[in-house]
């Protein structure tokens, strides 16, 4: 299936019926009075979050949608019926915006979520709500009000727990496919991805993660250089970063430059990149002996004054997957137990909310 990861699309929602003027006409009833029903609501346009998707492909094929009208009232005070709404199915992580104002309408992140994007018309009133004291015989009633109607860009982000990135040939899909179900292609040629790949990652009995495995980047993918732009967006969502790098690549670049310019990248097209959590990951070292590699890697980290987590791996002799796999699963338990204490609610007279007074 082609992966899509954009669509622009064009949302109606159902006008609502108009309210009927309608008098009760029964034998020897003369002056039967207004009983004019009001119109049925429009229906409404909802997306709805689907597991099983992960593409926008379908988009491409159908790009207009529009929900039922609202039917007519009647006489003798029948309302008319709601309009159907219409559900439309998108991947996990899309985001909607208005693609005339550019507002966010909302973000599709939970499997069956149901987001409102074009809203019914209301339903006319019948003559039966204007009858008065003075107005016995009220020829009055209101039309039905027309549905939105919304041009919709919608932006597919992929949701993942963890996602790598590094240049061209770095390992990534290798990786992923060590210690993931996933099979994307791997090949000795750059750009061998050419879109994510995600794999699920079990770390016990009980546990797992979501990996992501994005086009690899060249200088200048930031303005638009290479693959990696189109696909730098699905690192957004992610918690934590492994930044791959060869530890014995082809050119003659030193690994500190490749580590800094890939860092470049990543703050120029998002500063909110650079301040996520980032592990450097040196990749093929089964292509180095084994103490010429844990110099090099030394010394890289030393000159980067690299602080945070780093690791050696071999996705192909599967030398220190399991460790780096492992080390992901506690950092993540980890950030959630963190993410988790930061949501709780204050309580009014708790401990800490005594010991913010002065002193005596």
């Amino acid at each position: 299936m082609k992966f899509v990861d954009e669509a622009s699309i064009h949302i109606t929602a159902g006008k609502g019926g108009n309210g009927s003027a309608s008098f009760r006409r029964e034998k020897f009833i003369q002056y039967g009075g207004p009983d004019g029903g009001d119109g049925g609501h429009g229906g409404s346009v909802y997306l709805e979050g689907d597991s099983g998707l992960n593409t926008l492909v379908d988009f491409r094929h159908r790009r207009m949608y529009k929900a039922q009208n609202g039917v007519p009232g009647k006489g003798q005070e029948k309302y008319g019926k709601r309009g159907e709404s219409v559900y439309i199915r998108v991947p996990l992580g899309t985001v909607v915006t208005d693609e005339l104002s550019g507002v966010a309408l909302g973000d599709v992140t939970e499997h069956g979520q149901h987001l409102l994007v074009a809203r019914g018309g209301r339903g006319g009133l019948g003559n039966v709500h204007f009858k008065s004291s003075t107005n016995r015989s009220p020829r009055k009633f209101t039309p039905g009000e027309p549905g939105e109607d919304i041009q919709l860009r919608l932006e597919l982000k992929v949701l993942a727990d963890v996602g790598l990135l590094g240049f061209p040939n770095a390992g990534k899909s290798t990786l992923i496919s060590a210690v993931s179900a996933a099979r994307p292609k791997v090949a000795d040629y750059p750009f061998t991805t050419l879109y994510p790949n995600l794999g699920v990652v079990r770390v016990g009995m009980d546990s797992s993660f979501v990996i992501a495995d994005v086009p690899g980047l060249i200088e200048g993918a930031a303005e638009g250089a290479g693959l990696g732009v189109q696909f730098l967006k699905h690192l957004q969502r992610t918690r934590l970063l492994l930044h791959l790098v060869d530890i014995a690549p082809l050119d003659e670049m030193p690994l500190e430059d490749a580590v800094r310019k890939l860092e470049t990248e990543l703050v120029n097209f998002d500063s909110g990149l650079g301040d996520k959590p980032r592990w450097l990951v040196f990749t093929k070292t089964d292509t180095l002996d084994q103490e010429e590699a844990q110099a090099i890697a030394a010394a890289v980290v030393r000159n980067l004054e690299w602080k945070p987590p780093w690791f050696m791996i071999s996705s192909v002799a599967r030398q220190g997957t399991d460790e780096l796999v492992q080390s992901i699963g506690r950092a993540l338990d980890l950030m959630t137990e963190q993410e988790a204490e930061q949501q709780k609610e204050w309580v009014p007279g708790s401990d800490s909310d005594s010991q913010t007074g002065s002193e005596p």
